[in-house]
């Protein structure tokens, strides 16, 4: 329910009815003044709720950026580097989404609390001031009046007519506080409707102007997440490559310890106890022994020093072995030696029986060898049984299971693989097995295929081009990669470059058929690397090189058609080049770096505002007024679209309105309250709240991308804009000023729509 106006000639009669209506004004007033209270309470409390949010994100940034990976190896892949760079890309992206957020929090107590406060200061507060004057003034007149109205008409005409005139007096002193407080309380009731909202919707547009930066800030990120998450899926292939190498690897070494020996290292080392005779008895001192067979040198290094020894390693050279016999002496596992560099004999204790056996294998004791219980199947060759079995596996896949998904990667039944296996290789009618009847699944024929070429007895690309390969994929220059492994194909013995051009040809077609069975080269060269590739020692740093073999892999899939066309002008592989002359085929993505977007900018008033008319307030006080709010419809839409030779920007039919979509925060940043002054109906305009001019203080925007190009706007060439593109378009051009314009909230949100709508 509206309230009914208060009267000027109403200040006059100052009726019962008048003073209800009067009083029915006062209360909506301090019911406002409770709202701004409670608008400005809660405002700072969301204020302090953006600032603390903010304040934990940079923290969690700020976290991201000192952690730093450290990989195992020497040379990391492509994908690696993605990954170990990512938490310093989270983190400059959530340092660039909070600096726009802290700009935004900076302005908001500007945009929404000191107007706020300023019009229940200045105007609400000032309205009570007037109604202070008028009850004072109300009750000094209605006083005088009854004592004047007591009067004996007895008295002097003289004394009358003073009295009178006092009367009269404090009757126009009265009215006029009347009129000013009736006055200043319609106003203050009239103003509100957009002093209170004005600086609500610049914060609202602040802040839904900021959320807009958020979403555009999360289209660039999209492509820099899906290209680490394929990283991180090419990484976690690679990792499941490895981990099934590691597992075998550490199966065989709990089986066997010392069959997994490294080449050029010695024989066989471990630690060993010696006999050590001394003027007071004899102790059993411990060293770590390390002997190598063809040099017949045994360096023997102490690890139980006693304090003061200085005793250091002894090379000796071992002239016999003999093992000790177990009622010669208290101890197990014994065995004695002979060397040139010491007389007489050195009497050591094993750590096992076993472990005894296997130093006197080693030195060649007069104890029987011992054999290792591990004995190795015999080993598939490369020979034309071997092409048979693989072309008829190849065929077999590519006529009947080429689009199955997962091909490859799904293992077949281990009986079933060893039964083909069995039946293929049969010494009595070798390759005589028909893989394309129903009695063999694709998974037992792909698995079958993966473990002949596994268990060959030298893998198809050989050990001996095995060192070169892995650093050719280590390298960071395509084109170097491309061309060593190029160069080191043609290098391959013939049978095992047409096997591996049979192979990859194969895995070609599979890739081809990528949509449905799901296999791409990478995952390709995750399953290929170690079957056709693979270190001649079995050791966790050659398994941290399989990620290598892959990518051999994967390349060889890739340009197999440059590759396979012929061998290369020059079969010796170009010098390494030095780090990074050349891009990278998966170039390290990141976001940050990416060129930035142009930055919203706060500025306070044109210079066409700065020579605004003055006025008086109610009060006296000389500040500037406003200029008149002029509204205007919308120009009309141009068929014929821009004109030649105008900016961009002005020859849109929106574009105008759009520009203009900016002076509400830059009336309410320029300055303090202004009332305008009398309109023609003899009443006050109604005031505007203005604040300090906001000066940005960050550096000048650079040129960056706001939107797509070819963005058409409505009534050009027939097409209607989707509400989600005009709506973007909208606070594309707001941001590039960041200050809405000074149309009423009605105006505004009819601006909105006639963007969402043809």
């Amino acid at each position: 329910m509206g309230h009914p106006p208060l009267e000027f000639s109403d200040c006059y009669l100052d009726s019962p009815d008048f003073r209800e209506r009067l009083k029915c004004y006062e209360q909506e007033l301090e019911r406002t003044n409770k709202f701004i209270k409670e608008v400005i309470k809660d405002g700072n409390a969301l204020i302090a709720a953006i600032r603390g949010y903010s304040s934990a994100v940079q923290k969690f940034s700020q976290t991201l950026q000192s952690f730093q990976f450290d990989f195992i190896g020497d040379t990391l892949t492509d994908d690696e580097i993605n990954i170990a760079e990512s938490f310093k890309e989270f983190a400059e992206l959530l340092q660039e989404v909070e600096l726009e957020r802290s700009m935004m929090v900076q302005n908001a107590s500007d945009l929404l609390i000191k107007p706020l406060e300023n019009f229940r200061k200045e105007q609400i507060g000032f309205t009570k001031e007037r109604k202070k004057k008028f009850e004072k003034d109300g009750e000094k007149f209605y006083s005088m009046l009854d004592r004047h109205l007591h009067l004996s008409s007895k008295k002097k005409e003289s004394q009358l007519q003073e009295a009178d005139l006092q009367v009269d007096k404090e009757r126009h002193n009265f009215f006029e506080s009347s009129l000013e407080y009736v006055y200043q309380i319609q106003e203050v009731q009239e103003s509100k409707k957009f002093s209170i909202v004005e600086p609500v919707l610049a914060f609202l547009h602040s802040l839904f102007t900021y959320n807009n930066l958020t979403v555009e800030l999360t289209q660039d990120f999209l492509p820099y997440k899906q290209q680490l998450q394929l990283s991180l899926q090419n990484t976690r292939n690679h990792f499941s490559s490895t981990r099934e190498e590691l597992e075998d690897l550490k199966k065989r070494m709990k089986e066997a310890p010392l069959t997994c020996k490294l080449p050029g290292q010695p024989t066989i080392e471990g630690y060993l106890y010696t006999q050590e005779k001394w003027a007071l008895g004899i102790s059993w001192v411990k060293y770590y022994c390390q002997y190598e067979k063809e040099a017949k040198t045994l360096r023997m290094t102490p690890m139980d020093q006693k304090p003061g020894a200085k005793q250091g390693t002894l090379d000796l050279t071992l002239k016999s072995c003999v093992r000790r016999k177990t009622d010669s002496i208290d101890k197990r596992f014994c065995f004695d030696i002979e060397t040139n560099e010491r007389s007489g004999t050195i009497t050591l204790q094993a750590l096992s029986e076993a472990n005894r056996r296997l130093w006197m294998e080693a030195m060649d004791g007069k104890e029987p060898i011992y054999h290792s219980p591990i004995t190795k199947q015999e080993e598939m060759e490369l020979n034309e049984v071997g092409f048979k079995f693989v072309r008829k596996c190849i065929n077999a896949v590519e006529t009947k299971g080429i689009a199955t998904e997962g091909v490859y990667r799904t293992v077949g039944s281990n009986i079933q693989v060893q039964k083909l296996l069995n039946a293929f290789f049969d010494p009595k009618c070798p390759g005589d097995v028909d893989l394309q009847s129903g009695d063999w699944d694709i998974k037992t024929i792909t698995s079958s295929l993966k473990f002949y070429l596994r268990n060959l007895s030298e893998p198809v690309m050989t050990y001996k081009l095995h060192k070169e390969l892995v650093l050719a994929a280590k390298s960071e220059n395509l084109d170097y990669r491309l061309g060593a492994i190029h160069a080191l194909v043609y290098k391959l013995p013939d049978k095992n470059r047409e096997m591996l051009e049979l192979l990859i040809q194969h895995l070609v077609n599979v890739c081809e058929h990528s949509r449905e069975n799901l296999m791409s080269p990478s995952n390709m060269g995750v399953i290929f690397g170690p079957t056709l590739m693979r270190a001649q020692e079995d050791t966790v740093a050659a398994m941290m090189n399989i990620k290598f073999q892959n990518i051999v892999v994967e390349i060889l899939i890739e340009h197999f058609g440059k590759i396979y066309s012929g061998p290369p002008e020059d079969t010796t592989p170009p010098p390494v080049p030095p780090p990074r002359v050349a891009a990278r085929r998966h170039k390290p993505i990141t976001i940050s770096k990416r060129p930035l977007r142009e930055r919203p900018v706060f500025f306070g008033a044109s210079v066409e505002e700065s020579g605004e008319r003055h006025s008086q307030t109610p009060n006296g006080s000389g500040v500037e007024a406003p200029r008149p709010l002029h509204r205007s419809r919308l120009p009309a839409p141009r068929p014929g679209g821009d004109e030649p030779g105008r900016p961009p920007t002005e020859g849109r039919p929106d574009a105008r309105a759009e520009a203009e979509v900016g002076k509400l925060v830059a009336r309410l940043q320029d300055g303090g309250v202004k009332p305008a002054g009398k309109a023609a109906n003899g009443l006050v305009a109604s005031p505007a709240l203005r604040t300090n001019t906001l000066q940005a203080r960050r550096p000048a925007p650079r040129p960056g991308i706001y939107g797509r190009e070819g963005e058409q706007g409505p009534g050009r060439g027939g097409q209607c804009r989707s509400p989600r593109g005009g709506l973007r378009r909208i606070v594309r051009l707001e941001r590039s000023a960041y200050t809405p314009t000074a149309l009423s909230a009605s105006e505004f949100a009819g601006f909105v729509l006639s963007h969402r709508t043809c």
